[in-house]
């Protein structure tokens, strides 16, 4: 099995390609090792000694660290992925639960706005920031603006506020008039 690297906009986070799927459409977001305990693979990965933030895409895995140097984690992160992917293990326990699902918040009148706002952030942003190795994810609208919140190699990156303002925000406001501003939750 041969795994490939990639580096992420967020020096903190490496991307790490298995050549297989991983999560399919079900992203998962660990942030604490208890939170990991419905993946083996995110639990293993948290084992790693300055893994702090696990995130399963479609087809990768996103690791970030709290320290060290990625010359002396990328090998163990490696092997423990290699590891979870020759064993046969299951990604999830819960193959059909959803890890973690955020209530979204809007007016019922702004329906048709959130659609659209969705379809948008679908069709234009998610392919771009998933090859970053992270996500975003719509939570809600209020007042003109839209809240989103960023995943995986996206959370905490230096140009995540950039990405937002100037690109997100920049392209919900050129089709949906009704969009003021873009929030990061």
């Amino acid at each position: 099995m041969f795994i490939q690297t990639e580096p992420t906009p967020n020096p903190a986070t490496l991307k790490f390609l298995p050549g297989r799927e991983v999560a399919g459409s079900r992203l998962a977001e660990f942030r604490t090792p208890a939170e990991a305990h419905q993946s083996p693979l995110a639990s293993a990965l948290f084992s790693v000694d300055g893994v702090s933030q696990v995130f399963l895409g479609s087809d990768f895995v996103s690791v970030t660290k709290k320290d060290g140097e990625w010359q002396h984690l990328k090998p163990s992160i490696l092997g423990v992925i290699m590891e979870h992917f020759v064993s046969g293990s299951p990604v999830f326990l819960d193959e059909g639960k959803a890890v973690s699902e955020d209530d979204e918040f809007y007016d019922a009148a702004d329906s048709d706005t959130v659609e659209q706002i969705k379809e948008l952030l679908d069709t234009r942003v998610r392919p771009a920031v998933a090859g970053d190795g992270g996500d975003i994810k719509f939570r809600g609208f209020r007042d003109g603006i839209v809240y989103l919140a960023m995943k995986g190699a996206c959370s905490g990156c230096p140009s995540s506020t950039a990405t937002l303002k100037h690109g997100i925000q920049n392209l919900l406001k050129h089709f949906l008039p009704d969009v003021r501003a873009v929030e990061q939750i």
